[in-house]
C-alpha cells in the first residue's frame, strides 16, 4: 500500500515516469489457479456425469500487477520472480534482473572444491534454473521430486541424480519456511553428499525457518538482501547474504539513460 501511495503521489505531481524497484515480488507464488488451493467448490460435470474439485484460489500476483498500472507505475524492475509468466500479467515494461551471475560469483570464491560439486534443485518447477548454473560451471546437476498434501508441507521426496562425495549445492528462488530445503538437505546426506549448501535469491524465513536452518546439516545458507536479513543472519550463523544493490542500481541507471539491461543478466556490475 505504501508503495501504490507512493506512485500515486509522484504521479499527481507531474512526475514524467515512475519506476518502481521491486526486489521481491509480492504474492508471485499465487500466479495460477492450482488444483487443491483455496476454498475448493465440488461440481458435477454434466459431460461425463462426474464430480470434480473447482478450485477458487485467487490469482493475486495478476491482481497487484493490476493495481501497480492503476496507481500510476511506468516500469519495474525486479529479481527472480518466481514464475518469468508473470511479466506478461503488465501492460508496461518489466526488468527481470537475476541473481545467477551473483550466485556464480559466490560459488567461485566462497567454495575452492566447486568444480567436485553438482548442482541440486529441490523440485522440478527449479530444473531450468539449475540447468544454467550447472552448464556455466560446467559440472552435473540433480533435482529432487517432492509431492505436497497441502501448503508449505511436504509429504515425499525422491533424488533423480548422483551426489555421492559430492559437495551438493541446492539452488531455489525462494525460501519461506524452510520446511522443503532442510529436507532435501537430509535426502542429499543420506545419498553420500560430504557438504551441502543452499543458494535462495529471497530468504523469507518466516514461522520455523529459523531453527530449521540451525538444526540441519548446511554448511552455509546464502540468500541475497532482495529482504532485508540482518535480523536473520545475527540469529542463524550458518545465513550468508550477497549484496546485490549494485546490480539494481545499475538496472536503474541503464532504463534511466535508455541503455540495455542485457549485460546484467549475465554480468555482475563492478
Amino acid at each position: 500500500m505504501e508503495l501504490l501511495i507512493m506512485i500515486n503521489a509522484c504521479k499527481i505531481a507531474s512526475a514524467l515516469r515512475v519506476t518502481a524497484v521491486i526486489p521481491c515480488f509480492p504474492y508471485a507464488r499465487q500466479d495460477k489457479k492450482d488444483k487443491t488451493g483455496g476454498e475448493n467448490q465440488k461440481v458435477k460435470t454434466l459431460k461425463y456425469n462426474e464430480w470434480k474439485f473447482r478450485s477458487r484460489a485467487p490469482i493475486s500476483a495478476k491482481l497487484v500487477a493490476n493495481m501497480l498500472s492503476v496507481a500510476g507505475a511506468d516500469h519495474i524492475i525486479t529479481m527472480d520472480l518466481h514464475a518469468s509468466q508473470i511479466q506478461g500479467f503488465f501492460d508496461i515494461p518489466v526488468d527481470n534482473l537475476y541473481a545467477e551471475p551473483a550466485v556464480l560469483k559466490w560459488i567461485k570464491e566462497n567454495i575452492p572444491e566447486w568444480r567436485n560439486s553438482i548442482i541440486v534443485s529441490p523440485d522440478a518447477g527449479g530444473a531450468k534454473r539449475v540447468t544454467s548454473i550447472a552448464d556455466r560451471l560446467n559440472v552435473e546437476f540433480a533435482l529432487i521430486h517432492k509431492e505436497r498434501k497441502k501448503a508449505n508441507e511436504v509429504s515425499s521426496m525422491v533424488l533423480v541424480g548422483d551426489v555421492k562425495d559430492r559437495i551438493a549445492i541446492l539452488v531455489d528462488d525462494m525460501a519461506d519456511t524452510c520446511g522443503t530445503i532442510c529436507h532435501a538437505a537430509e535426502k542429499l546426506m543420506e545419498a553420500g553428499a560430504t557438504k551441502v549448501y543452499a543458494i535462495l535469491t529471497h530468504g523469507i524465513f518466516s514461522g520455523p525457518a529459523i531453527s530449521r536452518i540451525n538444526n540441519a546439516c548446511f554448511e552455509a545458507v546464502v540468500v541475497t538482501n532482495t529482504i532485508p536479513q540482518d535480523g536473520h543472519m545475527r540469529d542463524c550463523p550458518k545465513i550468508q547474504m550477497i549484496d546485490v544493490s549494485m546490480m539494481f542500481a545499475e538496472a536503474v541507471r541503464r532504463t534511466h539513460n535508455g541503455e540495455s539491461v542485457s549485460y546484467l543478466f549475465s554480468n555482475v556490475p563492478y
